[in-house]
């Protein structure tokens, strides 16, 4: 029922910025968790940052300070500002939300940061 857009990603050098967006078919507040993932070659898939109920940014250790999480809910979009990128933060990155306890995942967006 719920679908995920996501868009954003590409190729930057190191210390430019990218800002990823995951368009959702319903408001941001609404769903009980959304959260940014990202997976590195030959990595797990990590969660990176995310939302309780809209609200309460909370962040990985690895992102920060440089990394900010926010929602829209006038465009049903959430956003990952990414600032000082490295090439340690190359990877596929992915929007998740959650409601009802049932999980959504978006198809990702690539994003690699030269050396």
């Amino acid at each position: 029922q719920v679908q995920l857009v996501e868009s954003g990603g590409g190729l930057v050098q190191t210390g430019g910025s990218l800002r990823l967006s995951c368009a959702a078919s319903e408001s941001i507040s609404s769903f009980n968790f959304m959260g940014w993932y990202r997976q590195a070659p030959g990595k797990q898939r990590e969660l990176i940052a995310w939302l309780i109920n809209g609200n309460w940014p909370t962040y990985a250790e690895s992102v920060k300070g440089r990394f900010a999480i926010s929602g829209d809910n006038a465009k049903n979009t959430a956003y990952l500002q990414m600032n000082s990128l490295t090439p340690e933060d190359t990877g596929v990155y992915y929007c998740k939300v959650e409601k009802q306890r049932q999980p959504v995942w978006g198809q990702g967006t690539q994003v690699t940061v030269s050396s």
